[in-house]
Formats: structure tokens, C-alpha cells, sequence
């Protein structure tokens, strides 16, 4: 290959030392063979790796946490992964409560500093995965107390498809900064750097985990949509169901004030069949660590096909119905199963075209999950989670952008709402020839 830039950072070629390590992401079934692999050091690599990109005509994959969940979207085959978790700063400014991060950065490394410094992460539910899910909104526990993490941005810096680094906040490209606000990763450009304002966070919490035989999942699920969307905005509730075969119900989560309020407010739920309960009052850094137990990558051997979506209103009966059939048939004992996170809250005071992240008003979350080891399984196991979101789909809206799902017939409508049409606009602009693309990406307006 010829090119006036030269790649620089961390470079790997295939062949090289170290290709099958930067090839491993969290899900092995999304693994591809990339022709060259640049952990980017600095803003300035990503510079010369999207201008070497173009030069020798090679498809980009920009890449955080190794968290992709479907194929083709953060490697491709023969193309070039700019991988930027290596631009990990974390900068923190007490006095505004502002910290200036890498977009490198894994929500568990995020979470852990600014704990010890008192302050708290916005959300995120898993310690491994990274600040790519930031442009896509970020989920979590916190998010009915601070909104999603996109709500907390303050300032960006990204590379553009023509290697310009560009700035971002609410009057300078405000389009733009609109846009990371929900629009999801590897849509306009690489990201390399965001501004969040960051809460002070409590000296002490209160944190729960309560479990339930896996036959009383019925009860218990029709319990938690009536009372988890409308309990206290400092509660957060994470709800899983595992599969029939070796799972059980759990709920997880944390409440910002003292256990027995923690206590009063729990009891509509605890007081539902026969759960086994544990709620404790801890200091914050224990809070973090509790509720971002180790998630390793490169150890992580489980492949799984997810699908998500929100409820605007409790599953009636025959919704549950195809819950059941599903957790029936699905195995995988803890990495299968279906889990629900409430809503409402400081997520839901943001109006729907206010930022990129259209999905406001519903009362919960949902993403239901497939697991196995052997690939001659994925075919049957992707075609579970498919065939349930069809029978789901009268009762549910849209699909979480970082929970992409290749089975979605229109991905732009069922991720972004009535934002898409506004955000091809900003692609158009920032990404006319659709430099960044994978199989779900934003498509520019076509020129007349």
C-alpha cells in the first residue's frame, strides 16, 4: 500500500505480534480479521489513521470497550479498527464538578476514580464496557437521579471523515453535539474526548439484592412495572429473569439515602412470594463495586444474540405469555435471560427531540438475550431472540442503539424515533460520503 500518512499510536498489522489479542472482543461471535488494528495514543493518531483510511480506500471501524454486541460494527474484515482505549485521561475538575475524560475510558475505570474522589458516574451497568456508549445514550441504576450519561455532556472532541478535529458543545457545532446525545457511535466520526458534569456523589448509599425462585417470575414481574417506574427518582431497579433451566429472578440496584427508607420503599416489592433479601447501607466506593462486579473481555467465551426495546405501559398478559415461551426455551443459565431497568425520572424531564436520545417516555427498558459456546448453535439461538421480538412487537416501542440487533427491519425508525430524519441531516453534513458506516448506520441524505 502506498500513502503519504503514515499510521502512528500503537499500530498492528495482521501477522504481526499481538493481532489474535487485539481481535478479541467481550462476544466472540463478533470477531472479524481487520488488515490493521491503531490503538491511538492521542487525538493526533486517530488524525493519521482516518487520513490514511481514505487514502488507501480501506473501510474504518472506530472501536472503545471491544463491547459490540453484533457483527461488522466495531471490526470488519480487511479494514482498519481505530481503537481508542488507550486515550484514557480522566481530568477532574472539583470545584465545577466537570471531568474531562479520554473516550477510551471503561464506565468500571470511570466509576472507581471519581467514587474515590466523591463524585459519581452518571450510569452504566457493566465495569468492562466503554465510553463508546456515551454517543448512544449510557443506561443505568443512577439514570432516574442524573438522566443517562449523553444528559451529562458538556463538550466533545471528535475526528471528522476528512481527519479534522472538531469541537463540539451547546453553541459551538451545537448540531453536532445534539447529535452525540443519543445518535449513537460510529456515525459522524472517532470520538476522542468528552466534558460530563459529574453529581457529588453521597458518603453512604444503600444498595439491594433480592432473588426469587425462578417460578415466581410472573408475579413478581407484573409487581415491578406497576411500582418501579413510579417509585422514588433515587431508586434505580434492574430486574432479571433467567432461563427456566438453572436461572432464577434477581433484582438488583441502589437507592441515593438511608436503608430504611430504602426498606419502606422496596416493600411493595419484597412483599411478593418468597424472596431472600439483601439491603445494606455502604459507603460509596462500596456502592461502585458492588454494583460493577469484574466483567473481563478477553476471558469472556459466551456468545449471545440481544435485542431490546421499551414498554410505554405494563406487559398484559399475553406479552408475559411470550416471556415465558421464550425463558422456556432459552439456555444459558446466567448469560441468558431477560432484564428490565426503570425509567422515568430525570430521564424522562428531557423532552424526545431535545437531544438525539429519543426514547423519553416510556415506563421501562427491556433487552432479552440468547446464550451458547459452540457456533453450530447460533443460528437456533439468534432465531429465539428474533422470533420474540416479533411476538413482542404490538407491545413495545423503539430498540437501544448500543443493543443493536441486525434482525431490525428499520433500525433508524426503532432507534432514534422521530430524531431520524434530523440526524441523517447532521450525518449528511459531518459524513457526506458515509466515510463511517457499519450495518446499522446512520445513511446521509443522498445529493440531488
Amino acid at each position: 500500500m502506498t500513502s503519504t500518512t503514515q499510521l502512528t499510536g500503537r499500530v498492528i498489522f495482521q501477522g504481526d505480534p499481538g493481532y489474535n489479542v487485539a481481535r478479541k472482543n467481550w462476544d466472540p461471535r463478533t470477531d472479524r480479521f481487520p488488515k490493521v488494528f491503531v490503538f491511538a495514543q492521542r487525538t493526533k493518531d486517530v488524525v493519521n489513521a482516518i487520513k490514511w483510511a481514505r487514502e488507501n480506500h480501506v473501510p474504518i471501524r472506530p472501536r472503545c470497550g471491544r463491547h459490540s454486541l453484533e457483527g461488522n460494527f466495531s471490526q470488519v474484515n480487511g479494514g482498519i479498527v481505530i481503537d481508542v482505549s488507550d486515550i484514557n485521561h480522566i481530568r477532574l475538575d472539583k470545584v465545577n464538578g466537570t471531568a474531562t475524560i479520554g473516550a477510551g475510558n471503561r464506565v468500571g475505570r470511570l466509576a472507581h476514580t471519581l467514587a474515590r474522589q466523591g463524585f459519581i458516574m452518571p450510569s452504566g451497568d457493566s465495569p468492562s464496557v466503554g465510553l463508546g456508549i456515551l454517543p448512544g445514550g449510557g443506561i443505568g441504576p443512577y439514570q432516574r437521579t442524573t438522566g443517562l450519561i449523553s444528559d451529562n455532556l458538556l463538550e466533545l472532541e471528535m475526528v471528522d471523515a476528512s481527519g479534522k478535529v472538531i469541537r463540539a458543545n451547546k453553541s459551538r457545532n451545537a448540531d453536532l453535539f445534539w447529535a452525540t446525545q443519543g445518535g449513537g457511535g460510529g456515525n459522524f466520526g472517532v470520538y476522542t474526548q468528552y466534558k460530563l458534569k459529574v453529581p457529588p456523589a453521597p458518603d453512604n448509599a444503600t444498595v439491594f439484592r433480592i432473588t426469587w425462585p425462578w417460578d415466581q417470575f410472573e408475579e413478581v414481574l407484573k409487581t415491578w412495572q406497576v411500582w418501579a417506574p413510579t417509585v422514588n427518582d433515587k431508586l434505580g431497579s434492574e430486574l432479571s429473569i433467567g432461563p427456566k433451566r438453572g436461572g432464577n429472578v434477581s433484582m438488583l440496584g441502589l437507592f441515593l439515602g438511608s436503608k430504611a427508607e430504602a426498606v419502606r420503599l422496596l416493600t411493595p416489592i419484597t412483599s411478593v412470594g418468597t424472596p431472600n433479601k439483601f439491603i445494606q447501607l455502604l459507603p460509596y466506593t462500596q456502592v461502585v463495586r458492588f454494583l460493577l462486579p469484574p466483567d473481563p473481555v478477553l476471558t469472556h467465551r459466551v456468545r449471545s444474540q440481544y435485542s431490546s426495546a421499551f414498554a410505554r405501559r405494563p406487559l398484559p398478559e399475553p406479552a408475559i405469555k411470550v416471556i415465558r415461551q421464550f425463558l422456556e426455551k432459552v439456555t444459558g443459565k446466567k448469560d441468558a435471560g431477560i432484564f428490565f431497568l426503570n425509567w422515568g425520572g430525570a430521564v424522562s424531564r428531557v423532552a424526545p427531540r431535545a437531544t438525539a436520545f429519543f426514547w423519553r417516555d416510556p415506563q421501562f427498558y427491556m433487552e432479552w438475550s440468547s446464550a451458547w459456546l459452540k457456533p453450530s448453535e447460533s443460528a437456533k439461538n439468534i432465531a429465539i431472540v428474533r422470533n420474540t421480538r416479533q411476538k413482542l412487537q404490538r407491545y413495545i416501542v423503539g430498540s437501544y442503539i448500543n443493543v443493536p440487533d441486525l434482525g431490525i427491519k428499520n433500525p433508524g425508525l426503532a432507534y432514534y424515533g422521530a430524531n431520524f430524519s434530523r440526524l441523517r441531516r447532521v450525518k449528511t453534513k459531518y459524513d457526506p460520503d458515509n466515510v463511517f458506516r457499519n450495518p446499522q448506520s446512520i445513511p446521509p441524505l443522498r445529493r440531488p
